[in-house]
């Protein structure tokens, strides 16, 4: 069996793991990149870009279906092909995957190996059965996975998870999504938009992200509206008959209903892939899950040269958080003992439903009661949103109330990934309301609607001031 000694081992080459590599080694630490399963990061295989293009051809079918009132006519039906539908998605896939596998590959071979890592002791791994590693750091960037419960493992290949999704030839008739978070509420969307009879089923009231709610009530009630959604389902028997899956299940009003589907969609959460790492062999101390204890601020676990990035650490699992903890973890990784916290981009979390769905900064969840005031605006009635039809939606600002700083925002709207951005700005900028208000707002324009909920704001704040 070969030895290798280094400087910075990273376990992981995606969207957390390359980001480290490339630190560690603008660093000046001799680096080697370990990665056992398939290369092209999860957001590029079965993530964030192969799920955008499906919403892609599902907003585009909508649009297609809604033109009457604008006078604009399509004589005969709109014709939905599933299989061209899928044959983009997945060349579109490929080809992103293509691009990240180019970087890869420029990877100068000494510095990558292919294997599975586990740990022997505290600096010691092993890589499959052929190469050890003895490194001074170690960044683990293993990313996540899929959970599905128990009861869905028996249904075989009728019990599918969204990389599965994207290997499809052609569209199926119905499908269950089980959970009622970003990945369920985004395909599932999609996957109507389309033509397939869907039906959601969320277990504790959870509608993608949000916590405030008002802002959680319209959107389930908008979302009812192109597919069943129960965000209160208690499921109580699934059973595979041939290749369908029979459901039964209580909804949150106590009615029972049962239903048959070509697919179950398991969208019901992730977890971290830390378990195949070995970590009792080592002296971190590990939480009631078997996942390293670390600090969020330097991704430091204990006092050791472990570093733990990305989707591993279950933090905030999305694409930029994991390629900004990335590089944090593989400069700490290589200039220890002299480690830093990482500075932290304002939180920005956004869902591509239609209408879209959005959070910056302080969930509403998470506020001190009595310590802000809540800015409102309705897209039902804002100009532009009504231009284009498509008014629908409510926006919650918060602003603190003694210092008047903006601290976070939660809706459902009309171009929300782009009012999201100017909010996450703002955010990072730590302006006042007052400030905001003072930057120039175009029109017509949804970013209006924005104002409109500043203003609100402002008004919520002179009443206490009364």
């Amino acid at each position: 069996m070969k030895t290798v000694q280094i400087d910075v081992a990273i376990i992981g080459a995606g969207s957390a793991g390359l980001p480290a590599y490339r630190a560690a080694k603008a660093a000046g630490a001799t680096v080697l990149l370990i990665e056992g399963g398939p290369h092209g990061t999860t957001c590029a295989r079965v993530g964030c870009m192969p799920s955008k293009l499906l919403i892609a051809a599902a907003e585009a079918a909508h649009s297609a279906t809604h033109t009457i009132p604008f006078g604009v006519h399509i004589d005969g039906s709109v014709r939905v092909d599933g299989r061209e539908v899928m044959r983009r998605v997945k060349s579109e896939r490929d080809r992103f995957v293509g691009f990240v596998l180019d970087g890869v590959e420029a990877i100068p071979e000494h510095e990558k190996i292919t294997g599975y890592a586990h740990f022997i002791d505290d600096g010691l791994l092993q890589v499959d059965d052929h190469t050890r590693v003895r490194a001074r750091s170690i960044v683990v960037a293993t990313g996540s996975s899929p959970v599905i419960p128990l009861q869905y493992r028996a249904l075989g290949d009728r019990a599918i998870i969204n990389d599965n999704v994207f290997e499809w030839n052609d569209l199926p008739r119905k499908v269950a999504v089980v959970g009622a978070g970003v990945i369920g509420l985004e395909l599932g969307q999609a996957l109507a938009y389309l033509g397939v009879d869907v039906t959601v089923l969320g277990a504790r009231g959870r509608v993608g992200p949000l916590s405030d709610p008002a802002i959680k009530a319209y959107a389930e009630k908008a979302f009812n509206a192109s597919y069943r959604l129960e965000t209160r389902a208690e499921v109580e028997t699934v059973e595979r008959i041939g290749n369908s899956v029979h459901i039964r299940y209580r909804t949150g009003t106590g009615d029972v209903v049962e239903d048959s589907f070509d697919y179950v969609l398991v969208a019901a959460g992730r977890k971290s892939n830390v378990d195949r790492l070995g970590l009792k062999n080592t002296s971190l101390k590990l939480d009631a899950d078997g996942n390293p204890v670390f600090d969020p601020r330097t991704l430091q676990a204990g006092n050791h040269p472990v570093f733990i990035a990305g989707d591993a650490n279950g933090i905030l699992p999305i694409q930029h958080e994991a390629s900004d903890e990335g590089r944090a973890a593989g400069t700490n990784a290589a200039h220890f003992p002299n480690v830093l916290p990482m500075i932290r981009r304002a939180p920005l979390s956004i869902v591509f439903s239609h209408p879209r769905m959005a959070m910056v900064g302080a969930r509403h969840t998470d506020l001190p009661p009595q310590s802000f005031v809540t800015g409102e605006v309705s897209f039902e009635d804002q100009g532009r949103s009504r231009v284009m039809l498509r008014n629908q939606g409510l926006m919650h600002v918060y602003v603190d109330k003694n210092t008047r700083m903006f601290l976070g925002a939660e809706w459902i709207g009309p171009d929300a990934e782009h009012i999201a951005h100017l909010l996450a700005w703002a955010l990072q900028m730590n302006l006042t309301v007052d400030a905001m208000l003072e930057m120039p707002f175009y029109h017509p324009v949804v970013e209006e609607g924005l104002r409109a909920a500043l203003r609100d704001s402002v008004a919520a704040l002179k009443a206490l001031e009364k």
